[in-house]
């Protein structure tokens, strides 16, 4: 992995960021969709099914167009890195699972939200996978907080008293 330098964000990388949240929550839906009809299992065989097959797409797409670029890749990720399908598995056959409960989308993402800072704020403090370490400071634990508190108040207040 590479060093991270000390930068301000561009905006660039704020929308993608942004639009990245919007898309991960139209996959949970749709995974969720899938899992209320065909169980947790089938939503993430669905899932990354279709991935593999938009994934071997583009790889020949690439291919064709730069066999170099597709080569040179190939042979440096670290072998920790081939876990994320297993990570990725995991997750669709969670959040299907989730959002058909009283949770529903909002309540699931929020939640998972709060554990994605969480196990960052893990991985940033151990150096996880190649990190560099960092010092955690009050405002991370606030951030934490404050995720979690809106989760909560997500789940039992913003859904018309659901729970």
């Amino acid at each position: 992995m590479s060093s991270l330098s000390p930068q301000r964000p561009k905006l660039l990388h704020l929308l993608a960021a942004f639009a990245s949240g919007g898309l991960l929550t139209f996959a949970v839906f749709i995974n969720a969709e899938a899992g209320r009809y065909g169980g947790a299992l089938y939503s993430s065989w669905l899932a990354h099914g279709t991935g593999t097959v938009a994934a071997v797409i583009v790889l020949g797409l690439l291919w064709f167009r730069d066999k170099a670029a597709v080569t040179a890749v190939r042979n440096k990720a670290p072998l920790w890195a081939y876990l994320g399908g297993i990570s990725g598995a995991a997750t669709v056959m969670l959040t299907s699972t989730a959002v058909n409960t009283p949770l529903a989308l909002a309540g699931t993402l929020a939640l998972g939200l709060a554990g994605q800072v969480a196990f960052s704020l893990a991985a940033d403090k151990w150096g996880l996978f190649g990190l560099p370490s960092r010092r955690l400071t009050v405002r991370d634990a606030g951030a934490v907080v404050l995720i979690t508190a809106g989760s909560l108040i997500i789940i039992f207040f913003g859904m018309g008293g659901a729970a």
